[in-house]
């Protein structure tokens, strides 16, 4: 079977996933791209559910043009980069005002289908999106520690590099400020400069 057959069938089994009763499904996933990148998000919003797509509403536009600025537009991004999340399924809504944030339960549970990705992938750059998605792989108590470096980690026994960007919600103002906005440009530079994002470029990837 092939990487690309596994994953299909990770994906089938992903889909059928009702784990978390208070998730609200389905699940959201990227189509079965074979990449050494992996993008990790936070977790959907109420759109992407209809849209079956991850950051497929405002929050992704800004993303989109992010990377956009470093060669890559949305439709080659999601071509050749695979893209999964903390949380698969729309969180629901917090009374408060927002999306809620998964509990570390759900975040558990839905590791499983983080970590066999990871196993399948085998990525050499991961990309996490936003605190939450960070967190579950870099100490960071501020975005400002972490933000524009690359880390270097050991996953299931391989190093990977991990470059994280803050989440691109329009109720942040984190990265159009400085210094969030020259770390943003930083973080963004050494995805541009490393060899997977090169090799995607160039239809490669």
């Amino acid at each position: 079977m092939s990487i690309k057959q596994k994953i299909q069938l990770h994906q089938q089994q992903l889909a059928t996933c009702e784990l978390c009763p208070d998730m609200v499904p389905p699940s959201v996933m990227c189509g079965p791209v074979v990449s050494k990148i992996l993008l990790v998000g936070q977790a959907p919003g109420v759109k992407e559910p209809q849209l079956q797509r991850p950051f497929a509403w405002t929050a992704g536009k800004t993303l989109f043009k992010w990377f956009s600025s470093i060669g890559l537009e949305e439709d080659e991004f999601r071509q050749n980069v695979y893209m999964s999340a903390v949380c698969r399924c729309f969180p629901g809504k917090n009374p408060k005002g927002g999306d809620r944030v998964p509990s570390k339960d759900e975040i558990a549970c839905c590791s499983q289908w983080l970590n066999a990705e990871i196993e399948l992938l085998k990525p050499e750059l991961l990309i996490p999106v936003g605190k939450l998605a960070i967190t579950q792989y870099i100490p960071c108590d501020k975005l400002v520690d972490v933000i524009g470096k690359c880390h270097k980690l050991e996953l299931s026994g391989r190093k990977i590099d991990v470059v994280p960007l803050p989440h691109p919600s329009g109720a942040s103002t984190w990265h159009r400020m400085e210094p969030g906005k020259a770390l943003l440009q930083d973080a963004l530079n050494k995805i541009k400069n490393h060899r997977c994002w090169k090799q995607a470029c160039d239809g490669d990837g």
